[in-house]
C-alpha cells in the first residue's frame, strides 16, 4: 500500500467519524491526536471557533509507565481543566484513530475525571 493510499484511508475514516458528531456550544467537541511519542487533546467550541482547553503528554508531569498510562493521565488532567471551566459534557472526536489502546485509555481517564461523553 502506497503512502497516498494510506493517507486517503485515514481521511476517509476521519470524515466518517466527523459526520456522526454533533458539537454545540453546550456540548463541545473533544478532539484527540496521537503521534508516535505523544498524545494531544483539546476541547473545541465549533460554533465560535475557539479552543476552550487543551492538554498533552508534554504538559503532564510525574507520569511514568507506558504510553497508555500517560494517555490516561492526560485524560484525567484534561477532565480537571474542563471542570474548572464548567465544561462537563463533550462529544468525543477520535478522528482517524480507532477506539482502542491509547485512545481508549485516554477516554477512560477523562470519564474517571468527571467528563461525560
Amino acid at each position: 500500500m502506497s503512502l497516498k493510499q494510506k493517507r486517503e484511508q485515514q481521511l476517509r475514516r476521519a470524515k466518517r467519524t466527523h459526520k456522526k458528531i454533533r458539537a454545540t456550544s453546550s456540548r463541545p467537541r473533544l478532539a484527540v491526536f496521537r503521534s508516535l511519542k505523544h498524545f494531544y487533546c483539546q476541547i473545541i467550541d465549533d460554533e465560535n471557533g475557539k479552543t476552550l482547553c487543551s492538554c498533552s503528554t508534554l504538559e503532564v508531569e510525574n507520569v511514568s509507565g507506558d504510553k497508555k498510562a500517560r494517555a490516561k493521565a492526560v485524560g484525567q488532567e484534561l477532565a480537571k481543566r474542563a471542570l474548572d471551566k464548567k465544561i462537563k459534557e463533550v462529544a468525543l472526536d477520535r478522528g482517524r484513530f480507532l477506539y482502542h489502546g491509547r485512545v481508549q485509555a485516554f477516554s477512560d481517564g477523562a470519564r474517571e475525571g468527571g467528563l461525560i461523553f
